[in-house]
């Protein structure tokens, strides 16, 4: 499996010259990934064609994962026994993501939209029908029960008020993205959230952007605060800040965008919730209301932006992005 020749493109992608690779194993370049040192040797035993999606682990060259279609065949040239193709695909896979995040988000909005004026309609009946009862009842152990019906329609009321989300048109003004993460940080540590270690990577470069505090705010909480619960006080969190140039959300190009990420080295999302985490009402914790995901998604979109995230055990970072020009964002 050593190298007899690589084009530029493969260069590029594995970070190394033609001259220096020339006699090198390929599967060392790329830390000897499990599933390519598969395919390789499969194509060698049988004589086969082959091609996967295959993820390639950073390295001192990228650093960040990489999604690649490889391609494998038998070829006699040159000495060579394998052809190997990889191309980078990772921007497309993560478009493709992208919009089914949208697609979801959007779905999500729609059902529990209508679901929570369904709800809300007769809740204010019955709330009515209940202060109207407890004024006829004279005895006060009675009026302990209708107390409870009032009490339990207005926490409903209130759920439903959180799904529905905020009213009205976001309230931008200049803002620093820092600031507003050292003030969630600020709120988790006074939940009993000392014991954290929550370190900060920022990007001092970036610039003042319009949002509006609140809901910037709210969404940033709603995902320390879900890392810090998986967590379950112990552990690390890195908030880490970057600007990216000529990134696509959905159908719109943007010149620059800030990305925070939120990482924590915690167990991850289950396998098994990682394609619906943005419906509403889905969660993997007993004690959770799966709102909170589909909320700060909600408050991204008010601003033009997305949530992402990528999730194994011992790493899991949400990524939030937002374009720094809002002025064509409604």
């Amino acid at each position: 499996m050593l190298i007899v020749a690589l084009n530029p493109a493969a260069e590029n992608i594995l970070g190394i010259s033609a001259q220096r690779a020339r006699g090198h194993s390929l599967l060392r370049l790329l830390d000897d990934e499990p599933e390519l040192r598969d395919i390789l040797s499969r194509v060698s035993r049988t004589g086969d064609h082959y091609a996967n999606e295959m993820r390639l682990a950073a390295t001192e060259v990228h650093a960040e994962e990489r999604i690649v279609d490889c391609r494998v065949s038998p070829i006699d040239c040159g000495g060579a026994s394998l052809l190997v193709e990889i191309t980078d695909v990772t921007r497309r896979s993560r478009i493709s993501r992208e919009n089914a995040l949208l697609i979801q988000h959007g779905a999500g909005r729609q059902m529990i939209r209508q679901l929570a004026h369904e709800i809300k309609n007769p809740l204010g009946g019955i709330r009515g029908a209940a202060q109207l009862l407890e004024r006829q009842l004279g005895n006060t152990e009675l009026r302990e029960y209708t107390d409870v019906v009032i009490s339990e329609t207005d926490r409903l009321a209130a759920l439903v008020d959180t799904l529905l989300g905020p009213g009205g048109p976001p309230n931008k003004q200049p803002a620093n993205v820092h600031e507003l993460l050292e003030y969630v940080v600020r709120i988790i540590e006074a939940e009993d959230q000392k014991s954290l270690n929550i370190r900060r990577d920022y990007d001092p470069g970036l610039p003042l952007i319009d949002l509006d505090r609140d809901q910037m705010i709210q969404a940033f909480l709603n995902l320390v605060r879900n890392a810090a619960t998986a967590l379950q006080g112990h552990g690390k969190i890195t908030l880490r800040t970057r600007a990216a140039t000529n990134f696509t959300i959905g159908n719109t190009r943007h010149r620059v965008i800030a990305s925070v990420e939120i990482e924590d080295d915690g167990p991850g999302i289950p396998v098994e919730l990682q394609d619906s985490v943005f419906y509403p009402l889905v969660t993997g914790r007993p004690d959770g209301t799966g709102l909170g995901l589909p909320g700060a998604q909600e408050l991204l979109s008010r601003h033009g932006g997305l949530i992402e995230f990528d999730s194994r055990p011992g790493r899991t970072v949400f990524f939030v992005r937002i374009p720094l020009d809002q002025s064509g964002v409604k």
